[in-house]
C-alpha cells in the first residue's frame, strides 16, 4: 500500500523508467494509453508486495477460504479503484499533475474488463472488494472471456453487436499462472473396471476431447488494510500444439479442431443458445472453468493437509446461481474417482462444502440442459448426476409416500432434462435469496416443495454495492463533501452515513447537496453531448433507467410514457411542464428479439421527440450506448430519479437501486425486489411507488381475470399510445417495424399471455407516479430534503453488510490481519 509512505519522487521515476522500458519513449512521446500501461504497471508492483503478503497471511494461518464461482465477474475499470482501495488516488493524481499527465484521461485508457454483463456480475465484484477490505480470505473463480458478450453500437437507432476486444492492448493488471494449469476433458465413453487389490469401482473415461486450462491472476485490493485477495479466471489452450505432422498429412481439419476447440470455450461470455450447438457452448463453459478451478483448490488444499475428508473444513463453494451447479457432481467425481472416497463420504463432503444463491424467480433462467447433451458432452458427470437423483427420490418418497406429483416437481432428472437449481438445493447446505420479498416468493411459491422438506437450508442475504466504487470513485464531489460534514468511516461501515442525517434540516447543506448534484448533472450531460450529439439541460429533472434490457425490467412501460407525455405536451402546449431529460442504458441479448426492438422504439422515439423544436426543449430522449460499469458511474451521480419499475414479483433484488440511492435519488418503482427494502429506510413518503404488489401478479397469473384488451378499448389516450406503434409515427411510415411490441400487449401471437409483464394494468399508475415526481420536484426544499435522505439511508445496502452476513450464517470464515508488505 502507498498509505503509509507515498514516494512521489519514487513513483514518478518509476512511470518514467517503465515507458522508457515498455515503450522506449520520453512521458512527454508516450501516447494516452501507454501512459496508462506505464501507471499501472508501476502502481501493479506497489500492490504486488501486499498480494504475496496477504498469501503468506493466509498460508500462516491457514486460514478457511471461500471460492466464489461465477460465470461472471462485472468489475469495470480496475486502476482508479485500486487506487481508491489503496487509499493513494489523491497523491497519485498530484504526482501525475506534476509530470503534465491528467489521471482522468489516463483512467479513460483502461477498457472495461468485459468478464460480466448485469447485476449478477457486477455482485460478485463488489462482494469480492468487500471481502478484500473485511480481510476474509477468498477467490473469485470465472472465466478469462477474449471478447465479453459484444460491445454495443447503436446505428440507426438499432443495436449492433461488435467484438470487445477489451484484451487487445494487453492487461497489465493480470499474472499468467502456466504452472498451475489444468487438464478438462469433454465427451468419449466411460469405461467401468473393479480394482483387482482393493475391489473398488474404477470409472475411465475414453476416446475424450480435452483442452488446458490456464489461469490468470487479478489482484483484488483491499481499502487500506494491505489485503489483496485473488480472482483467477481461466484460459483455455489446446493440449498439443498446432501439430505440424498432421497439418502435412494434409488433415488440416483434425490439426486445428483443438486449437478451435479452446479458443470457442473462452471466446464469449453467454453464447446465443437458441441452438444446440450454443447450449453445447455454454455447459462446456460452465464445465470448464469449474472443474479447473475445483481441481487447483483440492491441490492448494492437499499441499497442507492430509484428509480430504475435512474439505469443508477449510474450504466453502459458493454457486453463484444455477451456472456453476455442475461444481456438485464434479467436486464428488474427483473425491471418488481421484481421492478414492466412497460415494457417502464424498456426499458428506460435498454437502457440508457447497452453497448456493438462487438469483431469480424467472422460470427460464433456472438452468435445465438437455439429458441427451448432459450426457454425451459429460458422460462420467451423468452417472454421477443419475446417482444423486436416484439416492433423492428415495427420501421424497419415504417422506411423501404416494406424492409422485411431488416427486416430479423436485427431480433432478425429468421430461428429458438436467434441472440445475434442483441439483444445486438438494446438495447445497445453504440456499439463499437476494432480498427479502425474493426469498419469501421461493420459499412459498418457486421452491415451496425444498422448503417444505429442508426449511433449514433456507436464508435470505439482502444484495449489496460497494460504497468504495459507486461513492468514493464515481461521485468523488459527493464523496468528499460527506467526509467533511461526517468524517471518512462510512468507507468501511456505510451504517456511519446515517451520522448525515441531522445535515437534512439545514438549509446550507441542502443547498450543497443540490449543487454536487448539478455538477454531476453538467458532468454527464457532456458526456452525453460528446457520444450522442443531443444538448441535454442539466436543469431538468435527469429520469434514469439503466439496466439489461428485459421485458420484465419494462422498459417498454417507461418509452410508452414518455409517447404519452409528447402527446400530451402537442396537444396542450400551454400545459405546465417541468422540462425532463429521459436517459436509458441497457444491453439486449443477441438474440432477444423484442427486447431489441424496444431499444430501436426508445431510439425512434428519441430522434421524433428530440427534433420537434415546437416542443422546446421540455422533452429529450437520450440512449447511452454500451452502458457498462465505467459510464454507470458517471450516471449514478447525476440522476435525480431512479427508474426501477419491473412488473412486481419478477426482480429478485436489483442493485443499481441502491447505487441511485447511495447517490442521492428517490426510488421511482414497484414494490419489488429490494426496493420494498429501500422504501423501509427512507420511509414511503421518500419514494414514489406504484402499480400491482406482487401477490396481485401473482394471484393474475395464476388465476387469470385480467385481459389487457378491456384497458386498451377503455382508456382513449393509451390506446393511441399503443395504435401509434402501428400507424408509423415513429417508424418512418413503416407499419410492421413494432408488430412484435404491438401484439406482446393484446394478444398472443409472439407471447404465451397477452401483457405478460402488466404494462397497460400498471400504465395509469405510473403516469399518476410521474405526475407525483414532478409535483415534488418544483418544490425545491422538499425535493432537496428527499434527495439528502436517500444517500443517508443507504447504509444498510453496502455488500459489506451483505458479505458480514453470508460469514455469520453460511462461510464461518475468521478474519485474517496482514502485515504491510514492504518495509516500513
Amino acid at each position: 500500500m502507498f498509505s503509509k509512505r507515498f514516494e512521489k519522487e519514487t513513483f514518478k521515476e518509476t512511470v518514467k523508467e517503465n515507458v522508457k522500458t515498455l515503450y522506449r519513449k520520453t512521458v512527454e512521446e508516450a501516447t494516452p494509453q501507454q501512459l496508462f500501461q506505464a501507471v499501472s504497471y508501476a502502481v501493479k508492483d506497489e500492490i504486488f508486495d501486499d498480494w504475496f503478503a496477504t498469501q503468506k497471511a493466509y498460508d500462516e494461518k491457514d486460514a478457511k477460504t471461500v471460492y466464489y464461482m461465477s460465470m461472471e465477474f462485472l468489475m469495470g475499470r480496475a486502476l482508479g479503484n485500486n487506487l481508491i482501495n489503496m487509499k493513494a488516488y489523491k497523491e497519485v493524481r498530484e504526482a501525475l499533475d506534476e509530470m503534465g499527465i491528467d489521471l482522468d484521461v489516463v483512467e479513460d485508457q483502461e477498457p472495461d474488463a468485459a468478464l460480466g454483463n448485469g447485476g449478477l456480475g457486477r455482485l460478485a465484484a463488489c462482494f469480492l472488494d468487500s471481502l478484500a477490505t473485511l480481510n476474509y480470505p477468498a477467490y473469485g473463480c470465472g472465466i478469462r472471456y477474449r471478447y465479453g458478450m459484444f460491445k454495443q453500437k447503436i446505428e440507426n437507432g438499432y443495436q449492433k453487436e461488435v467484438p470487445d476486444d477489451w484484451l487487445k492492448e494487453g492487461n497489465p493488471f493480470e499474472l499468467r499462472r502456466e504452472e498451475y494449469a489444468k487438464e478438462v476433458r469433454f465427451g468419449g465413453n466411460i469405461r467401468f473396471e473393479k480394482d483387482p487389490e482393493t475391489g473398488k469401482d474404477i470409472f475411465i473415461q475414453e476416446n475424450y476431447e480435452s483442452v488446458l486450462a490456464i489461469p490468470y491472476d487479478m489482484p483484488i485490493v483491499g481499502y487500506g488494510n494491505h489485503v489483496v485477495n485473488t480472482l483467477r479466471v481461466w484460459d483455455a489452450q489446446a493440449i498439443t500444439d498446432f501439430k505440424l505432422d498432421e497439418f502435412d498429412r494434409g488433415n488440416y481439419h483434425k490439426a486445428v479442431e483443438q486449437e478451435n476447440l479452446a479458443k470457442l470455450i473462452v471466446d464469449v461470455l453467454y453464447p446465443n443458445d437458441n441452438h444446440y450447438s450454443g447450449k453445447e457452448l455454454r455447459l462446456k463453459q460452465q464445465y470448464f472453468f469449474i472443474s479447473a478451478s475445483l481441481q487447483a483448490l483440492i491441490a492448494k488444499y492437499k499441499k497442507k493437509h492430509s484428509d480430504i475428508r475435512k474439505l469443508h473444513e477449510k474450504v466453502v463453494i459458493q454457486m453463484n446461481d444455477t451456472h456453476p451447479t455442475v461444481a456438485v457432481p464434479e467436486l464428488m467425481r474427483l473425491l471418488i474417482d481421484q481421492e478414492g472416497l466412497n460415494w457417502e463420504e464424498a456426499w458428506d463432503v460435498t454437502t457440508k462444502t457447497c452453497a448456493y444463491t438462487n438469483h431469480t424467480i424467472m422460470a427460464e433462467a433456472l438452468e435445465k440442459w438437455p439429458i441427451d447433451l448432459f450426457s454425451k458432452l459429460l458422460p462420467r458427470i451423468y452417472q454421477i448426476v443419475q446417482e444423486i437423483d436416484r439416492r433423492f427420490l428415495i427420501k421424497v418418497r419415504e417422506m411423501y409416500p404416494g406424492d409422485e406429483n411431488k416427486v416430479k416437481k423436485m427431480a433432478i432428472l425429468m421430461d428429458g432434462q438436467v434441472r440445475m437449481a434442483n441439483m444445486a438445493i438438494i446438495a447445497g447446505f445453504s440456499v439463499n435469496g437476494v432480498a427479502k420479498l425474493h426469498t419469501e416468493i421461493l420459499e412459498k411459491q418457486e421452491l415451496k416443495d425444498f422448503y417444505q422438506m429442508m426449511p433449514e437450508k433456507f436464508n435470505n442475504k439482502t444484495n449489496g454495492i460497494t460504497q468504495r466504487r459507486f461513492l468514493a470513485h464515481g461521485n468523488p464531489l459527493l464523496a468528499d463533501w460527506i467526509t467533511d460534514k461526517i468524517g471518512d468511516g462510512w468507507i468501511t461501515d456505510l451504517s456511519k452515513i446515517a451520522n448525515l442525517k441531522p445535515y437534512i434540516n439545514d438549509e446550507n447543506a441542502r443547498r450543497e447537496f443540490m449543487q454536487i448534484k448539478y455538477q454531476n448533472k453538467v458532468r454527464l450531460a457532456k458526456y452525453i453531448k460528446e457520444h450522442n450529439g443531443i444538448d441535454v439541460d442539466p436543469r431538468s429533472i435527469f429520469d434514469v433507467q439503466v439496466k439489461r434490457l428485459h421485458e420484465y425490467k419494462r422498459q417498454f412501460l417507461n418509452i410508452l410514457h414518455i409517447m404519452y407525455l409528447y402527446n400530451q405536451i402537442k396537444e396542450h402546449p400551454e400545459m405546465s411542464f417541468y422540462p425532463r431529460t429521459f436517459i436509458f442504458g441497457a444491453k439486449a441479448a443477441a438474440g432477444y428479439l423484442r427486447a431489441k426492438e424496444t431499444i430501436k422504439l426508445i431510439n425512434s422515439v428519441a430522434e421524433v421527440v428530440n427534433n420537434d423544436r415546437s416542443i422546446n426543449g421540455k422533452l429529450k430522449v437520450v440512449f447511452i450506448e454500451d452502458y457498462r460499469v465505467s459510464n454507470a458511474e458517471i450516471i449514478f451521480a447525476a440522476a435525480d430519479v431512479s427508474e426501477q419499475i419491473s412488473t412486481a414479483s419478477k426482480e429478485a433484488s436489483g442493485t443499481g437501486n441502491m447505487k441511485f440511492m447511495l447517490n442521492g435519488a428517490p426510488t421511482l418503482g414497484t414494490m419489488d425486489g429490494a426496493n420494498v427494502e429501500i422504501v423501509q429506510e427512507v420511509g414511503e413518503e421518500n419514494a414514489f411507488i406504484f402499480g400491482l404488489s406482487s401477490e396481485e401478479v401473482i394471484n393474475y397469473e395464476n388465476n387469470g381475470g385480467y385481459n389487457p384488451q378491456d384497458i386498451y378499448f377503455n382508456d382513449w389516450e393509451l390506446k393511441r399510445v399503443v395504435d401509434q406503434l402501428m400507424d408509423g409515427t415513429y417508424s418512418h411510415g413503416d407499419h410492421n417495424m413494432y408488430k412484435n411490441l404491438y401484439n406482446s400487449l393484446l394478444n398472443t401471437q409472439c407471447t404465451d399471455r397477452a401483457d405478460m409483464y402488466f404494462i397497460l394494468k400498471d400504465f395509469r399508475s405510473y403516469a399518476e407516479a410521474q405526475k407525483r415526481v414532478e409535483e415534488a420536484y418544483r418544490d425545491q426544499q422538499r425535493w432537496s430534503r428527499m434527495a439528502m435522505m436517500q444517500t443517508a439511508c443507504s447504509g444498510k445496502f453496502s455488500s459489506d453488510r451483505t458479505i458480514e452476513e453470508y460469514v455469520r450464517d453460511i462461510w464461518h470464515l475468521e478474519k485474517v490481519e496482514v502485515p504491510s508488505g514492504q518495509d516500513e
